[in-house]
């Protein structure tokens, strides 16, 4: 994450040393802290970028480590196409964030005090299926099957480049879904070791053949917009094919669909 703060703190033109004053002291924000930021990037500046203001991405950040949101926070903003609307320090504050702002993405940290990420994103799941969740975690966390249960979007490590992390909410933004290539094997171990319970493939047969079509795209990682131009069909329409595998096949969201799909080998993983 200190690739993250200090790309962040230089942009500001402030000198940084990661290695003084970062053995793990790092300031925390209150723990039912959560807040809205009222942007002051209007249309011109975007304009100037030749991005329309209704593309933008409204991202919330949500950590216990008020250092690390305002590092996110000073990355993010310098793409244009992101905007931060609101910031929480931990769980219930994400959870008021997303009933108050409905924001398109969430940076969600798992391992927070009191209600932690996990929990916060199956409930914002829940109640908002609209807002896309990224996980940030640590590589060693060993309830990664809980989040990606819980919901999210995306499962990516802390220790991403700032680019990474810019180009992950883009995607997820579009309908795909993230998994870090350094927890893939991990994923898909599991879900292997579980194939014989789970994933003899019977739910496969409630699919009408269309349906099939869009999972397996979505299994092959290939946004709502993609798919829709492959099948020659609308977006609108592949929601709604989505809605109805998601149903079917009992899973909570495409993550789960995909890999639901590669235990059953509808695709090659």
């Amino acid at each position: 994450m200190f690739k993250i703060i200090t790309k962040a703190i230089g942009s500001m033109g402030l000198g940084f040393r990661p290695d003084v004053g970062s053995s793990g002291n790092l300031a925390l924000g209150s723990s039912a802290c959560s807040r809205s930021i009222f942007s002051t990037r209007g249309e011109d500046k975007l304009a100037g970028k030749g991005i329309k203001a209704h593309d933008e991405i409204r991202v919330c950040i949500v950590d216990d480590h008020a250092l690390v949101r305002q590092g996110l926070a000073r990355v993010l903003e310098l793409e244009p196409r992101i905007q931060v609307v609101g910031e929480a320090g931990d769980g219930l504050g994400a959870i008021s964030l997303a009933n108050e702002l409905r924001p398109d993405v969430i940076l969600m940290d798992i391992n927070m005090p009191g209600t932690d990420g996990i929990e916060a994103s199956r409930i914002i799941n829940r109640d908002h299926p609209n807002t896309r969740i990224i996980a940030l975690t640590v590589y060693d966390d060993d309830r990664v099957f809980e989040v990606i249960r819980a919901g999210v979007s995306a499962y990516i490590l802390k220790d991403v480049e700032a680019e990474e992390l810019i180009r992950a909410i883009i995607d997820v933004h579009e309908g795909r879904s993230i998994i870090h290539p350094r927890v893939t094997g991990k994923v898909l171990g599991e879900f292997t070791r579980l194939s014989n319970s789970e994933g003899d493939g019977s739910h496969l047969d409630r699919l009408t053949q269309r349906e099939r079509e869009v999972l397996e795209l979505i299994a092959k990682g290939e946004a709502n917009r993609e798919i829709a131009n492959r099948l020659y069909i609308s977006e609108k329409t592949v929601k709604n094919h989505i809605t109805s595998i998601l149903r079917k096949l009992n899973v909570h969201d495409r993550t789960q669909a995909a890999i639901y799909a590669i235990k059953c080998k509808l695709v090659e993983p």
